[in-house]
C-alpha cells in the first residue's frame, strides 16, 4: 500500500453536526499518543451528509472513506489502515482513485454512479480555508485566461455553454451578462446571491463551505466581463461557518493578486465585500437583495427597469447566485463545447440539488440537466429511510410544487419540471412518502410565505394569508367543498396579482396539491378524515386492549398524564386529555397504540 499522505475530516456544518468536531480532535489525539506525523486536515461535504462523519485516508494512488466516524471507531482505523496498512472494509464506504488523469469513485450506495461533477468537484477534496489546495486543484487558472481574453469574448463563450441561471429563474447567463456589460454607467456591480432560504435547501451553503474560491473566481471572471469593480456576496446571517470561510478566502486572494488592484498585472481592479442578510426570504429576489445592500428595508421593486440597466444603487448590476457563479471557472477552464454536450438542448450542463425529507440518503447531489426524477430520488437517493413508497417530492422550496410519484419519469431541466406545476428553483427536493399528508404540506409551505411576504402588495399580504386560512378550516375538518373552489380562485389571484416572485409563486404547492391529489383534499373535507392521519383534529389515538401488556411505558412517557391503567393490564387514553403528541405512539414495543379517525367508534 502507498504511503499515507494525509487524513481528512469532512468539517462542513452538516460533518460538525453528527460530530466531525469530536472525531477530528479523537484522530488528532490518537496521532499524537502514538507519535505518527501524518498529516490531518479539513475538507468540506463530498454530498454523502447522511454518512458524516467522513474520514479520508489520502495515499498518492487513492482516497479511502470511512462513515460514521465517532471517536469509537478512531483507535482501530488508526492500528489497522494507518499503521499496518490493511483498509477496514466494512467500514469504507467510498473509494477515489484517478485514471487517466480523472478522478474516478465507487461508493457502497451507488450514490455517486450517476453523478456528474463540475460545480462540486472540488467540495469535500481541498481544504476550504487552503488557497494553495484550491490553486493545485487547478484554481484560478480560468481567471488567468480570462484576463487573455477580450470581455466580449468571455461573454460570447457563456452564452453558447448555453448556462442559465442556476437561482430559479432559469435566465440565460451569458444575456444577462451581455446587457449589463451595454448598459450605460460610470460604474458597474456584481452580487453573488447566497441568500438561500428555502426550508430543505443547502446546496448554496455547501459550496461556500465546501469551496468557496470557486465561487470567488466566478464572480472576478464575470466583473471582468461585464466591466465591474465592485461585488458583492449577500449571504445570509445564519451561515455562519460559511461566511467565515468566505472571509479567509478574499482575504487570501487578495494577498495572492487576484482580488483588489491592477488584478494580476492585468490593468483590471476588482474587489468583492460580504453583505450579511437578516434572514429574510424575499431578499432572494433581486431587486429586493438590492434595496437591503444599500441599508434599506428588502422589499422588491416593478421591474422594468431591470437591475441590469439600474440596480445597486442606480447602477448597472448583473446577479447571479452561488451556482451560476461556481459554474464560470468550469466553463472557462474547459471550453462551451464541454459544457454545452452536457444536459438537453435547452438545460444545459449539470444541476446541484439538496435531497432532504424521508430520502434515504440524504445530501447533496450534482447530476447532469435531463436525468429524471425517479433516478434521482431511488437510484442516488436510495428511496425512503422508512422503506416506504415515495408519495411526492416537493421541488423548488416553496415558490415550487408537489410532484407525485406518477411523474417521476419527468426529466430535470427547466420546461419538463416547469409543465408539471413545480420549479426548477434552487434545488431543493424534500421527499415525502405515504405518512405525509398534502393537505398539510400546503399549508406548512403556506404558512412560511405568509410569515416571509414583506406585505408590499395586497395579492401576497392578504392572499397568501387568506389562502392559508382555508387551508386550516380544512385541516381542522371544517372545510367545505365550496373553500376548495375559493382556494384555487385565490392561489389564480394570488399568482397574477403578486408584485415579485414570492407571492408569484407561493400558491404552487396548493395549486399542484389540488391537481394531484385532490383525493386527499375531499376526504378532508366529505368524510372529515385525514388518510395520512397526520391532521391532529382529525385522528386520535388509542390502545388495543389485545396487545397492550401493561408495561406502563406509554402512561410514563405521556406528557399530559392522559394515559392511565394498572401494570400488567391493559391501559386506556383519556381522550379529552390526549394533545395528540405521538409520545405515546414511538414508546410502545408492542404496537399496542393505533392512530384512528377521529370519529370512529363514536
Amino acid at each position: 500500500m502507498s504511503e499515507i499522505k494525509a487524513i481528512a475530516v469532512g468539517m462542513n456544518s452538516c460533518g460538525i453536526a453528527a460530530g466531525a468536531k469530536e472525531t477530528y480532535e479523537a484522530i488528532k489525539r490518537e496521532l499524537e499518543e502514538r507519535g505518527l506525523s501524518v498529516k490531518l486536515k479539513i475538507v468540506g461535504c463530498v454530498g454523502m451528509c447522511y454518512r458524516e462523519p467522513l474520514v479520508d485516508i489520502i495515499t498518492e494512488d487513492e482516497i479511502i472513506t470511512y462513515g460514521h466516524v465517532d471517536p469509537k471507531k478512531v483507535p482501530k482505523i488508526i492500528e489497522e489502515h494507518v499503521i499496518k496498512g490493511k483498509p477496514i472494509e466494512e467500514w469504507v464506504v467510498k473509494r477515489d482513485w484517478w485514471e487517466d488523469g480523472e478522478r474516478r469513485t465507487w461508493d457502497v450506495d451507488g450514490y455517486f454512479a450517476k453523478q456528474k461533477k463540475i460545480v462540486l468537484e472540488n467540495s469535500g477534496y481541498i481544504d476550504p480555508e487552503n488557497i494553495d489546495e484550491y490553486i493545485q486543484a487547478g484554481g484560478y487558472e480560468a481567471l488567468k485566461k480570462a484576463l487573455q481574453m477580450k470581455p466580449e469574448e468571455i461573454i460570447d463563450v457563456i452564452i453558447k455553454s448555453g448556462l442559465r441561471g442556476r437561482g430559479g429563474a432559469g435566465f440565460p447567463t451569458g444575456l444577462k451578462w451581455k446587457f449589463t456589460r451595454e448598459a450605460k454607467g460610470d460604474e458597474k456591480y456584481v452580487i453573488c446571491n447566497a441568500d438561500e432560504g428555502d426550508p430543505g435547501a443547502f446546496m448554496d451553503r455547501n459550496v461556500l463551505e465546501g469551496d468557496p474560491h470557486r465561487v470567488i473566481e466566478g464572480m472576478i471572471i464575470g466583473a471582468y466581463a461585464i466591466g465591474a469593480t465592485k461585488g458583492f456576496i449577500y449571504v445570509r446571517a445564519e451561515y455562519p461557518l460559511a461566511i467565515k470561510r468566505l472571509k479567509i478566502a478574499l482575504q487570501q486572494a487578495r494577498e495572492r493578486g487576484f482580488l483588489g488592484e491592477n488584478i494580476l498585472g492585468s490593468g483590471f481592479s476588482f474587489d468583492i465585500e460580504i453583505k450579511e442578510g437578516a434572514g429574510a426570504f424575499v431578499c432572494g429576489e433581486e431587486t429586493a437583495l438590492i434595496a437591503s445592500i444599500e441599508g434599506k428595508r428588502g422589499m422588491p421593486r416593478p421591474r422594468p427597469p431591470y437591475p441590469a440597466q439600474k440596480g445597486l444603487w442606480g447602477k448597472p448590476t448583473n446577479i447571479n447566485n452561488v451556482e451560476t457563479w461556481a459554474n464560470v471557472p468550469w466553463i472557462i477552464k474547459h471550453g462551451w463545447e464541454a459544457y454545452a454536450s452536457l444536459g438537453t438542448e435547452k438545460s444545459k450542463g449539470t444541476k446541484v440539488f439538496a435531497l432532504s425529507g424521508k430520502i434515504k440518503h440524504g445530501g447533496n447531489v450534482e447530476v447532469p440537466m435531463g436525468i429524471t426524477l425517479r433516478e434521482i430520488l431511488y437510484e442516488i437517493g436510495g428511496g425512503t429511510k422508512t422503506g416506504k413508497r415515495i408519495k411526492a417530492v416537493q421541488l423548488g422550496g416553496p415558490s415550487g410544487g408537489c410532484i407525485p410519484e406518477y411523474l417521476f419519469d419527468t426529466p430535470v431541466d427547466y420546461e419538463s419540471v416547469t409543465a408539471t406545476g413545480a420549479i426548477m428553483g434552487s434545488g431543493g427536493m424534500v421527499v415525502m412518502d405515504e405518512d405525509t399528508c398534502m393537505v398539510d404540506v400546503a399549508k406548512f409551505f403556506l404558512d412560511f410565505t405568509v410569515k416571509e411576504s414583506c406585505g408590499k402588495c395586497t395579492f401576497c399580504r392578504l392572499g397568501t394569508k387568506r389562502m392559508w386560512e382555508v387551508l386550516d378550516k380544512i385541516t381542522n375538518g371544517q372545510g367545505t367543498m365550496d373553500d376548495l373552489k375559493e382556494l384555487e380562485e385565490l392561489a389564480t389571484k394570488v399568482k397574477a396579482g403578486s408584485l415579485c416572485g414570492l407571492g408569484q409563486t407561493a400558491p404552487n404547492p396548493i395549486l399542484t396539491t389540488l391537481r394531484y391529489f385532490m383525493d386527499e383534499y375531499i376526504a378532508h373535507v366529505k368524510d372529515k378524515r385525514c388518510p395520512a392521519k397526520v391532521c391532529k383534529p382529525l385522528i386520535k389515538y388509542v390502545i388495543i386492549p389485545d396487545k397492550c401488556t401493561g408495561c406502563t411505558a406509554c402512561a410514563i412517557s405521556c406528557p399530559v398524564k392522559a394515559i392511565s391503567g394498572e401494570k400488567l393490564k391493559p391501559h386506556v387514553i383519556d381522550q379529552e386529555a390526549c394533545i395528540k403528541c405521538g409520545t405515546c405512539y414511538t414508546v410502545c414495543r408492542f404496537d399496542a397504540i393505533e392512530i384512528v379517525d377521529a370519529y370512529e367508534g363514536d
